[in-house]
């Protein structure tokens, strides 16, 4: 089977989708690459196989056959372009330097999967070209543009925000339907696409993504120099992510100064128009330096501020999964979160949750967390072991799972 997967959000470039699709690609090339004409299967694999629906061969002591089992087709744009280099002879990559929710990608995007001549495409995102030419599988992480919509979320003004509100329910009410089978990333968000688009939840499946560090060198000693440069100069409460409003900042910096706590704010993400509003916000208020952005920083920097933080703080109103929760669990980091959406399927019993509508529920939590240390040292634990029960290649299993299901 050739499968094409649209990785135009490839690394850090698409953020936390970035990092889905990269981790998804990873995880394949390991499951699924090439094999040889005199390479037999083992009984272990063979088992695999049968799992996926793929026809085996009776006498195990004969070779597979010759080649791949699939090929792949990964779409770049330019920007990611050096970000991803095959590590084995059946994956490919091949521009497609078309932007995101644009006109161009969808003219392009067809043709670029007709010249491929594929059997399957893997969109992860909701942008779908509505004239696709092949088999697809749609990821859905989240409807956040339709849980939470607001033209606070935008630069746009009233009415063309209106306007993109109703080309994303076009495009992706065409996309579900059109879908042969639907990867979501928690039953929560798979209950909300059933709930909003009527669509049958066995056509839905739930990939959970994972958290494996923020980078591959885990145990180096933490760099106190990183701290300082931001002005990090106390213990400190600590946030990572964009400044859309779902995400509620305003309201955890609404309740900041009332936490009572000698302590800073460090809020880590790339400097947007959301950020930009924030700090102008808070400019000439009493706790204007207690409150830290940060701006964009790199892997080790930001494994750095995990590190020393004292209680990560996820405020969310909407989430889709809220993979930096996990990742503040794989550095031994406490949580305080949200208790709406995904956040308590997803973290279980490794976080303190509060109700972010309510600021004294807020303060109390979060106070709790930073100041009861056995708490503390139990969340610790729980999270270290919380983090253990997802895996990306378990995620790539069950994705390829599916590619075999959709393609039937």
């Amino acid at each position: 089977m050739k499968i094409g997967i649209d990785a135009r959000f490839f690394g850090p470039v698409g953020k936390g989708l970035g990092r889905y699709v990269e981790r998804l690609v990873e995880n394949l090339e390991k499951l699924d690459p090439i094999r040889s004409f005199s390479e037999p299967m083992n009984s272990a694999e063979q088992q695999t196989q049968g799992e996926r629906g793929v026809e085996e061969k009776k006498n195990t002591s004969t070779s597979y056959g010759a080649g791949p089992q699939n090929e792949y087709i990964i779409f770049l744009r330019k920007e990611n372009w050096d970000y991803y280099t095959p590590k084995v002879s059946n994956f490919k990559k091949v521009l497609a330097d078309y932007p995101w929710y644009s006109l161009k990608e969808q003219i392009m995007m067809p043709w670029k999967i007709r010249q491929e001549k594929l059997d399957l495409v893997h969109f992860p995102h909701f942008n779908i070209p509505i004239f696709c030419p092949a088999k697809f599988v749609a990821t859905i992480h989240d409807l956040i543009l339709l849980q939470f919509p607001t033209p606070r979320a935008t630069t746009l003004g009233p009415l063309l925000y209106k306007i993109k509100y109703f080309g994303y329910r076009l495009v992706i009410g065409l996309g579900l339907r059109r879908a042969k089978k639907v990867i979501t990333v928690s039953e929560c968000t798979k209950k909300e696409l059933v709930k909003f688009f009527k669509i049958n939840p066995e056509k839905i499946a739930v990939t959970y993504e994972a958290c494996d560090g923020v980078e591959y060198g885990q145990l180096k000693m933490p760099e106190k120099k990183n701290l300082a440069k931001f002005g990090i100069t106390k213990p400190y409460l600590l946030y990572v992510g964009n400044a859309y409003p779902h995400k509620n900042l305003e309201g955890l910096i609404k309740i900041f100064p009332k936490l009572n706590l000698d302590c800073q704010l460090v809020l880590v993400g790339r400097e947007d128009y959301f950020y930009k509003r924030m700090k102008e916000e808070i400019k000439g208020t009493p706790n204007e330096k207690n409150i830290i952005f940060t701006d964009f920083v790199s892997e080790a920097i930001l494994a750095d501020l995990y590190r020393n933080a004292r209680v990560y703080v996820f405020p969310s109103f909407v989430e889709g999964f809220g993979l930096p929760g996990l990742e503040a669990m794989s550095y031994g980091l406490p949580l305080a979160a949200s208790n709406s959406s995904c956040l308590p399927e997803i973290y279980g019993d490794a976080a303190v949750y509060f109700d972010p509508k309510d600021e004294q529920d807020m303060i109390e939590k979060i106070k709790f967390v930073w100041s009861d240390e056995p708490t503390r040292q139990n969340l610790i634990k729980l999270g270290l072991e919380q983090v253990k029960k997802y895996s990306w290649q378990n995620l790539a299993e069950k994705t390829l799972q599916i590619y075999y299901q959709a393609s039937e």
